[in-house]
């Protein structure tokens, strides 16, 4: 005989990645374990592993959701041609960095680094999530350069040094790190980028 009782439904991926993200953010991977996460999810451990096939992988996979959701207001900001290119690279800093400490965002790239050493797959996952971050960069120095906002130089070393910057300034915030506030953090972006690209008055 056919077993009756109803099933629940499988939750949605975005509600999975929502609710992994949250309690990384909150108790770091280590602490994460699939049937708690289960738990809350009202999901079976076996489930999320069917699925996922690991924690790191599921780590993988929600830091990738949440950058493609901020991809989305990164590329509408830069692509707004009408608006002055070195505005716009100061709202690129601004929405690389967290927003304060235990950002979740950025909470999740820390735990990627410190497990990526170790496995091939978080290594090139990593890679393949920053390779916007830096395109969209170039791009906005290229289209600087062009209209001499910028001075003359490689747009891809520079973006590279930009971002190695950012993320030297967004660690100690997104950790909580006395001295680390976010508006001094973006000053901090903004002065550097200008002296390095040798911006020109708009």
């Amino acid at each position: 005989m056919a077993d009756a009782r109803p099933r629940r439904p499988a939750r949605p991926r975005e509600e999975v990645f929502a609710a992994a993200r949250a309690a990384i953010a909150e108790h770091g991977l280590a602490k994460l374990t699939m049937a708690g996460l289960g738990k809350q999810l009202q999901m079976s451990a076996g489930h999320l592993l069917y699925y996922f096939g690991s924690k790191d992988q599921l780590l993988l996979e929600t830091l990738r959701w949440s950058e493609d959701q901020l991809g989305v207001r990164r590329r509408a900001m830069l692509a707004d041609g009408g608006r002055d290119v070195g505005r716009r690279l100061e709202e690129y800093t601004a929405l690389y960095l967290p927003e304060g400490p235990g950002d979740p965002r950025w909470i999740l790239w820390v735990e990627v680094w410190g497990r990526s050493p170790a496995g091939e797959e978080l290594r090139q996952g990593q890679l393949e999530i920053e390779a916007p971050w830096q395109a969209d960069l170039v791009a906005l120095i290229e289209e600087g350069t062009a209209a001499a906002r910028f001075g003359p130089g490689d747009a891809t070393e520079r973006a590279i040094q930009i971002r190695a910057l950012l993320d030297g300034l967004a660690v100690p915030l997104a950790l909580g790190l006395p001295g680390a506030d976010r508006p001094r953090a973006h000053h901090l972006a903004t002065t550097a980028c200008a002296a390095l690209l040798g911006r020109a008055p708009a």
